[in-house]
């Protein structure tokens, strides 16, 4: 056997394809689209490295056309859960004893597979089934996905080479094993990059995964495992299973080899799982690693220095991209009123030139939103506001369930800086704002400080250093992620590592080596070349 200290290719953020009009890649993935759109699917759970069916089928329909058949998933249930649970732990083994190398390899090749062959199928699939339009499932499911790949194997090469100093005659070394046990990720909707990071980023520190995807984001689900699979992932290290939350929780919460959860969701649903873990903590074999990425009320607060046109374009994009259902996307707002007529006056432009429609149209800016439960969300949101005496809704407002849940870009703007839509997490687009008075700014800061409970990320629009400076002080547990003159989302993999803290979650920046720890537990291994044979100390004479 040869050895060797491996250095990995150099990982660079991947290039973002523009999709111009006319283009030969719009051409290629709009066409990709449409012949998926036609397809009926049938979509198995992946257990063992093998397909999985139920009698149980469930429809798929996307958000743009809840009437439209795409094909159906196999649902599963105790059994099927009790599978990937015994399949982990019967591959666990031999995965945490390969080579790091042999695992970068796997996920280096899944990164290229998605950057070439699988790019218009992962990205159609994300359209589809996630609402998502032609630049949003691009940076999404094709560049973020494969910078989650290449950046990972980087940083996991940085992880292992951290080692402690030696004195002489001793060698002191670190390993950094895989956790005990098997690991657990439940996925989100709304990235399919969030999707295949969080049970890969267990894998590839040698871990064994059950995950379970959103039933909303099924369709591009199977894309990731198809590539995960023909990249070369052993049977057994991730198995994929589509059955109840709740009850798939409850059952492997209370298993004793379960040894961490990597989880991006609600809030409550977080709580929750942290709550169930606490309370079967005496069954565990290890003390498992909880990771969470949950909910945001993320902020833009514009000082009297701002520059109008750039504190409106960063309200129209941070809040509407993918109809604001990013975790970090911007939902409240608070303007001087020296600057407020000239920001509205361009964001009024700039939404009366939005197309409002179906991702196969590459024109269209937004799309509709994710479910029924989330259109009515929306719905009551807008109709409050209408009706409200500390609220009146100034752009958008409407909303059209016909074919689609089309939800409009609306803007409400509050004469309460408390009012229901400040301070309440919607992940729909609609922005609430409130006008300050100038001479306010110090105590405006502290009451975007104070007004929620999340901490996820928030923007500071300014020209004044020190007004910056003071706003990045007194904001600096509002947000894990913190913008100056910018919109508050978009963070790019080993750019701006995420995560936020206080209800936003644990805070363990997914894109960065931060997160990769959490997934290996050390062991420190001291060898001593010329062991004392006498007892005695110096001290001792």
């Amino acid at each position: 056997m040869s050895f060797a200290i491996s250095q990995v290719p150099t990982p660079k953020n991947e290039p973002v394809r523009s999709y111009a009009p006319g283009s030969n890649e719009v051409k290629s993935l709009i066409s990709t689209y449409k012949k998926m759109w036609k397809e009926k699917v049938e979509i198995p759970m992946v257990i063992n490295g093998k397909e999985v069916k139920t009698d149980e089928k469930v429809t798929l329909h996307s958000p743009q056309d809840h009437k439209h058949n795409l094909g159906f998933y196999y649902k599963g249930g105790k059994k099927q859960v009790t599978e990937a649970i015994n399949s982990c732990l019967k591959s666990r083994e031999e995965w945490a004893n390969l080579p790091w190398e042999q695992r970068a390899s796997i996920f280096l090749k899944a990164a290229d597979l998605l950057a070439g062959p699988y790019r218009d199928r992962i990205n159609a699939a994300t359209m589809i089934g996630q609402g998502k339009n032609v630049f949003q499932a691009e940076i999404d499911s094709a560049c973020e996905a494969i910078d989650f790949l290449r950046f990972n194997v980087q940083f996991m090469t940085e992880l292992y080479a951290e080692q402690p100093i030696s004195d002489a005659g001793i060698w002191n070394r670190s390993e950094y094993r895989p956790l005990e046990g098997f690991t657990y990720a439940i996925t989100p909707f709304n990235f399919t990059a969030i999707a295949l990071n969080l049970p890969v980023s267990m894998a590839m520190m040698g871990n064994v995964v059950v995950w379970k995807p959103s039933d909303k984001q099924i369709y591009s689900a199977k894309v990731i495992m198809d590539v995960l699979i023909e990249a070369g992932l052993p049977a057994g290290v991730i198995n994929m299973v589509f059955s109840d939350g709740a009850e798939t929780s409850k059952q492997i919460l209370e298993h004793p080899d379960f040894s961490g959860i990597h989880f991006t969701g609600s809030t409550n649903v977080f709580q929750s799982l942290w709550k169930q873990i606490g309370e079967n903590i005496h069954k565990y074999k290890t003390y498992p690693r909880i990771v969470g990425e949950t909910g945001g009320k993320d902020f833009v607060v514009a000082h009297p220095t701002a520059i109008p046109a750039q504190v409106a374009t960063g309200l129209v994009r941070g809040a509407f991209e993918y109809q604001g259902q990013k975790c970090s996307a911007a939902s409240r707002a608070y303007i001087p009123k020296s600057i407020w007529k000239e920001v509205k006056k361009i964001m009024g432009e700039q939404l009366a030139d939005i197309k409002v429609g179906t991702p196969e149209d590459p024109s269209n800016f937004v799309n509709a939103v994710i479910d029924k439960n989330s259109f009515e969300k929306c719905k009551g949101y807008i109709e409050r506001a209408k009706k409200s005496k500390e609220a009146k809704v100034i752009f958008g407002g409407g909303c059209d369930d016909k074919k689609g849940w089309f939800v409009e870009p609306t803007v409400i703007e509050a004469s309460n800086p408390h009012y229901e839509s400040m301070e309440e997490e919607i992940f729909g687009p609609i922005l609430t704002l409130y006008v300050y008075e100038d001479k306010d700014w110090k105590k405006t800061l502290k009451l975007v400080d104070e007004t929620s409970p999340y901490a996820l990320t928030g923007a500071i629009f300014a020209q004044d250093r020190y007004a910056i400076n003071e706003a990045t002080k007194a904001l600096e547990n509002a947000a894990g992620n913190f913008y100056i003159n910018d919109k508050p989302t978009g963070a790019v993999v080993g750019q701006q590592p995420f995560g936020g803290a206080r209800a936003s979650g644990t805070n363990d920046k997914a894109g960065s080596k931060m997160n990769l720890l959490r997934w290996v537990s050390a062991r420190s291994i001291k060898e001593n070349f010329l062991s004392p044979t006498d007892y005695k100390y110096p001290f001792l004479g």
